[in-house]
């Protein structure tokens, strides 16, 4: 898709430009671009997706480069969300026309929401390896202690597990018939503490070092300062640990729907894609860390995932590589507003009637 809307154009204005891939933005948005785009770390230009809406300190659907430097709260706090999707060797037809148990069986082999499961749910092989790692953060980082009851029971008995919010498991049937498997999350609670931890010492480092910043939430942790290795190793883990997570669950829904449907295959390789995540790449002749903030990664050929609104279209898309993108595309559905302005503009029974059939 080529870019739309373009901003700070003018060198002269001392702004980063904003590359916009759609012609439609709301103004809360523009605004919070205009706030990024003063940051001087930024380089070259900041690119935001056809789906780009506010959000807290910066927008949702927003690439954002950055020279020496990480923002915390543009990664944000469910480090390392993202998407997986299988497709099986089934079709429609084979389904069951009733299919209340496949759900129970997805559910009971899945927690969701606040629960876990009673114990690890992957073998010591991959968890291990994630615990010395986290051990010595923790260690070093005694506030994390803090944020967390009982920390490496919950994460170990975490993986494997859904959360809440806009999380989801779905059957789904493509354009042919097709079943898939399509799973949405990310890190849980460890990666919500982790996130929030290292954001308010990116702003007591703003504080410190006398940084006035347009947006308190758009502090950041520039190398060689007292946490950015310690940042930089931590939301690396939540990423893997994101990625193993959603890994583990689609383990168990494939196990759990065996015995309920007929034999069959995973045909497709399984697509597992971050869209809040931050990892250093090489763009414009520099290397950047580009935090791709509801955001995928859509280099040349690569496959990705994007998911549609509840009872809408997902789609399975393959990169073009676009360098003003930063080789990225959208990560799903916009928004036109809050949550919870949504809560006080819409009620349940309107919610029914709008997702009638669904």
């Amino acid at each position: 898709m080529p870019v739309k809307l373009e901003l700070n154009t003018d060198p002269r204005s001392g702004l980063r430009p904003v590359k916009i891939f759609t012609g439609e933005v709301e103004r809360s948005a523009l605004e919070q671009l205009k706030k990024l785009a003063q940051l001087d770390i930024v380089y070259p230009h900041i690119a935001a997706m056809p789906d780009v809406h506010a959000g807290i300190g910066t927008t949702i659907g927003t690439v954002i480069p950055t020279r020496t430097a990480i923002i915390p709260a543009a990664v944000g706090v469910d480090i390392g969300c993202g998407m997986n999707a299988v497709r099986l060797s089934l079709t429609a037809a084979q389904l069951p026309d009733y299919m209340r148990p496949l759900r129970g069986a997805i559910e009971d082999a899945v927690p969701v929401g606040a629960e876990k499961h009673r114990g690890p749910s992957v073998s010591p092989g991959l968890w291990r390896p994630l615990k010395a790692e986290i051990d010595r953060l923790f260690h070093k980082h005694s506030g994390l202690l803090k944020m967390m009851r009982k920390p490496e029971q919950t994460w170990i008995q975490q993986i494997g597990t859904l959360g809440g919010g806009n999380h989801f498991i779905e059957l789904c049937l493509d354009e042919a018939d097709d079943v898939w498997i399509m799973l949405h999350s990310g890190s849980r609670g460890i990666g919500n503490a982790l996130g929030r931890y290292f954001i308010a010492l990116a702003r007591q480092e703003m504080q410190r070092h006398h940084i006035r910043l347009p947006d308190k939430d758009l502090a950041y942790l520039r190398e060689g300062s007292r946490y950015f290795d310690d940042y930089f190793k931590a939301v690396d883990w939540a990423q893997r640990y994101a990625w193993i997570n959603r890994q583990q669950m689609m383990e168990l829904i494939l196990g759990a729907i065996r015995p309920l449907l007929p034999t069959f295959e995973v045909t497709e390789e399984a697509i597992n894609c971050h869209h809040n995540y931050v990892q250093k790449e090489r763009h414009f002749n520099a290397e950047v860390y580009v935090t791709r903030k509801g955001a995928i990664s859509a280099r040349k050929g690569q496959l990705g995932i994007i998911p549609g609104s509840m009872g809408g279209c997902s789609y399975i898309v393959r990169g073009k590589g676009n360098p003003d993108s930063f080789c990225s595309c959208s990560h799903g559905a916009g928004r036109s507003m809050s949550r919870k302005a949504a809560r006080e503009r819409f009620s349940v029974d309107e919610l029914r009637q709008q997702t009638q059939g669904v």
